[in-house]
Formats: structure tokens, sequence, C-alpha cells
């Protein structure tokens, strides 16, 4: 996914993808975030598992370690109820009881709070590790069909000189999502993961 964006961005933005420092947003049942600087992916949220990092549809995100031992050694849970707790209970289903996001942004309460503060705060120490940005792009399922995601995302990054344009972030579909003079450009980005291994398919077998 982040491979096939970072070269999109590169298309879109007319300039050379080694020149850019991005933060990338794949938002969808499973999210991450990725820093990229110069074509290359530097930092990431995710860890040993897919479960560190963002509130995921029904993974919890990064959690306290000891959290997991105190529910399985004073709480008395097996490790496999835990497992599946953090991986198929938490996230927006636990918070909201529901894992669709179109739900949960049209409540708009802690699940939707939670969730874009998140992916935020990811989002701020990944610009840390750039040292500065020059595009932030969304893809994924949520990354690209939830404006209110989007605009609520870039707001609590405004600081950054991140901004939206409302009516291209409300029209939907692959393209700038920012004014055109903004200091940092905000992008959508089809996922097109097929087309990724279709390319590193042919490569490998030329």
């Amino acid at each position: 996914s982040y491979a096939h964006a970072v070269r999109r961005v590169g298309e879109m933005l007319g300039r050379d993808p080694a020149e850019l420092r991005m933060v990338l947003c794949h938002l969808g049942a499973g999210a991450s975030l990725a820093a990229v600087d110069g074509g290359r992916s530097v930092d990431t949220t995710m860890g040993f598992t897919p479960l560190e990092g963002l509130v995921m549809a029904t993974r919890s995100g990064t959690v306290d370690p000891g959290l997991v031992l105190w529910l399985v050694t004073e709480a008395g849970l097996a490790p496999e109820a835990v497992l599946e707790g953090l991986e198929h209970q938490s996230g927006l289903l636990g918070l909201s009881g529901t894992a669709d996001m179109r739900d949960v942004v049209a409540e708009k309460g802690l699940a939707f709070d939670v969730y874009v503060h998140s992916v935020a705060r990811h989002a701020g120490g990944l610009v840390a590790s750039l040292g500065g940005l020059d595009a932030l792009v969304f893809t994924g399922g949520v990354g690209e069909n939830a404006p209110e995601v989007r605009a609520a995302v870039t707001d609590r990054l405004a600081y950054l000189g991140v901004a939206l344009d409302p009516e291209r972030n409300d029209k939907g579909g692959e393209g700038l999502v920012s004014p055109r003079d903004a200091k940092v450009p905000v992008l959508v980005v089809a996922a097109r993961e097929d087309l990724e291994i279709a390319r590193q398919t042919r490569a490998l077998l030329e």
C-alpha cells in the first residue's frame, strides 16, 4: 500500500518522491501510519504485530504491556482470551459497539474522538522522525472515504501547516484535498496493493 502511494504522490505533485518527507495514513479496518523520507520508510506505527499503534476497527492499538500481564496474572484470563479481546473485541467495536466507521462518524462520540486523537498523535510523532513534513497522505477504506476523519485529523495537525479545502475534501476520489497554496499538501490516494504486487512480481520475473 505504501509503496504504491509514494509513487502516486510523486505523480500527483509532479515531484520526485526522493525529495519528499511524507506521512502516509493507511486507515482501514486495519490501520497504520508510515514516515517515508526520500522514498524510504524510516518509521511506522506497527510493531512486532499489527496490534501496536493506532486504534483500529476491532484491534486495541498500543496498550501498556503491564495491562496484558495483569489480565493474565490477576484477572485470571487465559492468554488466548486476552489475544481474542485485543484483536477482535477492542478498538472502535469496544468503544462504540460497532466496527463500522460510517456509524462511528455519524455518532461523533467517544470512539470518533479517540480514533482521531490516535491518528493525529502518532502522525505528529512521525513528523518528528522525519524532521519536517512535505506531504500528508490518506489511503485505505477510511482514509479514502471518510472526509470527516480527514478533516478532524488535519485540524489537529494545523500547526504543521496542514489544511484542507472543504469542497475538495468532500468531493471524494483520489487527488489533492488541500488548497493549492497550502504549505503542506494533503492528498488522497486509492489503495492498490494489487498493482504493487503485480509490479513487484513482474520486476522479479524480468
